[in-house]
């Protein structure tokens, strides 16, 4: 049996990118629901690359997924204690491949979208707007709201490349149309 081929993971260099991405989504995504930098700093979730990973958090298509994670404080074992740690898993292979086959996509826009896009679906779920557990067409849905929140988070920013990443999302800003079986 043949070993899956090792997936490709963000260089130091590209480490930095994306870290620079994420201080401006956090920064941003605070800024859009008026969340103060206290409430930041209780957060309760984390960004990840494929290098520190496990094996069941590693996706093929997606550019990143959030786990859900019970948490609770290690003094504690109250179970009215526990928390929702969400944890988002950035997939570097998917990123890179992206930006290999679409040559005009830049890692720092497009992954400014991507953790900004993410950081919305936490605060979604924190503040009981959306469920974490949706069925497929709930999940569509969540996806078109929340690329639409992203863009419209983003459009007021001057940062080159991201025009190009609202092109490539375009498709995604649209309404979800219900599907009805006759």
């Amino acid at each position: 049996m043949s070993q899956p081929l090792p997936l490709k993971c963000f260089t130091p260099q590209e480490i930095g990118i994306v870290n620079e991405a994420a201080a401006m989504a956090e920064e941003l995504v605070s800024n859009a629901y008026k969340m103060s930098t206290s409430q930041w700093l209780r957060r309760k979730y984390d960004f990840r690359t494929v290098a520190e990973l496990g094996p069941g958090e590693i996706i093929r298509g997606p550019f990143a997924q959030i786990i859900r994670y019970e948490g609770q404080r290690q003094d504690s074992s109250l179970g009215s204690e526990a928390y929702d740690f969400y944890k988002i898993c950035l997939q570097d292979h998917a990123i890179l491949d992206a930006l290999h086959r679409n040559r005009h996509l830049q890692l720092l826009p497009f992954c400014l979208y991507i953790l900004t896009h993410e950081l919305i679906h936490i605060v979604r779920f924190s503040k009981f707007l959306r469920s974490f557990v949706a069925t497929e067409m709930e999940r569509m849905t969540e996806e078109g709201i929340v690329h639409r929140e992203t863009h419209a988070i983003l459009s007021g920013l001057t940062l080159e490349g991201l025009t190009e990443v609202f092109r490539f999302y375009r498709r995604w800003r649209e309404p979800v149309e219900e599907v009805n079986d006759f």
